[in-house]
């Protein structure tokens, strides 16, 4: 749960300590970003999630560009385009969680949605997951694809690299795309075994 009236610094920390030590990222990947009035407060570049602290935090603009603090993670920029296309989100979380990451380098995924519906709580919190083309990391041509995407859907998987998903607060997209990473894990677990996933129907009901 959210401590009320927590400062946007505060709720970056607090979630960054909580994905490093529950494994979902490792070393210096993964960033998160907060909107505020005064702009786009995100992780700096080349830091670790378990160790970045509030008054290491970076500022960037609703185009990525750095207005203060240190240097932001070098892909601000898609956090910028997410936001820009998603004005009622006010938070972005990007990962390398193992399994989100391990379907993403898979052949043959559905480039419209990634991951089939296993779950109603995939299905309510995710829905579809469009799969977006490899880019290098740092490479701003992904902005473009980003922004387009984020337009219709808050979740997408980047190809070889990882999920990145957009809520209306960060506890919401925490909770997106822990829900994202949970389905991968089914979604290998259950690879060459019959499934009975959720109907089109069914699965539209639930989306978010």
């Amino acid at each position: 749960m959210t401590p009320t009236h927590e400062a946007p610094a505060d709720q970056i920390v607090r979630v960054a300590r909580s994905l490093f030590t529950r494994g979902l990222t490792h070393g210096s990947t993964g960033n998160i970003s907060v909107r505020t009035a005064d702009g786009i407060l995100v992780t700096p570049t080349g830091s670790s999630l378990g160790t970045v602290e509030a008054d290491e935090l970076s500022l960037v603009d609703d185009r990525g560009v750095h207005r203060s603090g240190p240097k932001p993670s070098k892909e601000a920029f898609l956090h910028a385009a997410i936001l820009r296309a998603r004005p009622g989100a006010h938070a972005v979380v990007h990962t390398h969680s193992t399994h989100s990451a391990a379907v993403s380098c898979l052949n043959g995924l559905d480039i419209t949605n990634a991951l089939p519906p296993l779950t109603a709580y995939y299905a309510m919190r995710v829905g579809r997951l469009p799969l977006l083309p490899y880019h290098a990391p740092g490479d701003t041509s992904l902005a473009a694809h980003a922004e387009t995407t984020a337009a219709t859907r808050h979740a997408m998987l980047l190809s070889n690299h990882g999920p990145v998903v957009a809520g209306a607060s960060l506890a919401a997209a925490m909770d997106a795309l822990e829900e994202l990473e949970e389905t991968a894990k089914l979604f290998l677990l259950l690879r060459g075994l019959p499934v009975n996933p959720l109907t089109e129907k069914q699965a539209a009901a639930l989306a978010p």
